[in-house]
């Protein structure tokens, strides 16, 4: 069943159903230099937010409210960021979501350990790529980001150039940064293809990878609808 738009409380509490499942702070820089070198806080433009997609006649866009999941978390709000063109809520709420998924939240932490990536259920996974791929007509979304590393020959430098995590710094290629005014591109029509959700690499690049090796990849059974 689907329903009109209704607006989402953006990073609030009520995004998730999930016990204890509250999130007030945003998450360390996506993607560093290494492991362990932090970045300073970017001094790049505001990032361009994705304008919603254009309605025929009075037609709001339609939210779909069937989205499966086995820990009770409620994706409508992530649907509706996404239907709306409110990428950067959408990514973040994404990554909120994996923190319950995995666990982590549970174990009191803010971040997802590599290790905890096979606790997220396939269906949730499933639900949040379908979501992802349907308002992105098919241009973002980890299955995205799994066919663009594995065209990369998992070179994790190439991947970064092909999904535009990389941007030129005078002579120098670094990777984008996250702190402060965000480098990344928040737009179906700008961004490359795979450049969104993005994903945490402060602890290296780990989490990425088991996130492009988890199971429910193995077949197109994710694919379809419920």
């Amino acid at each position: 069943m689907r329903v009109s738009l209704f607006l989402a409380l953006v990073g609030s509490a009520a995004a998730f159903t999930a016990p204890a499942a509250t999130f007030n702070s945003r998450p360390s820089v996506l993607v560093v230099r290494s492991a362990v070198e932090e970045t300073p806080a970017a001094e790049a433009a505001e990032p361009e937010a994705e304008a919603p997609p254009a309605a025929s006649s009075n037609e709001e866009p339609e939210i779909p409210t069937n989205l499966p999941s086995e820990k009770g978390m409620d994706y409508v709000p992530l649907a509706t960021m996404l239907a709306t063109g409110q990428l950067e809520e959408a990514d973040q709420f994404t990554r909120d979501a994996l923190i319950v998924l995995a666990g982590s939240k549970e174990a009191g932490r803010n971040f997802v350990y590599f290790t905890e990536v096979k606790n997220i259920p396939n269906t949730d996974l499933a639900t949040i790529e379908r979501l992802w791929n349907k308002f992105s007509k098919g241009k973002f979304g980890y299955s995205v980001q799994k066919k663009k590393y594995r065209q990369s020959k998992q070179d994790f430098e190439l991947f970064c150039q092909k999904i535009g995590w990389n941007v030129m710094d005078g002579d120098v290629e670094r990777k984008k940064r996250w702190f402060g005014n965000s480098e990344f591109t928040y737009s179906v029509k700008k961004a490359p293809e795979g450049h969104l959700p993005l994903t945490s690499a402060l602890r290296g690049t780990s989490l990425l990878k088991s996130i492009l090796a988890h199971p429910v990849w193995d077949d197109d059974e994710w694919m379809k609808e419920p």
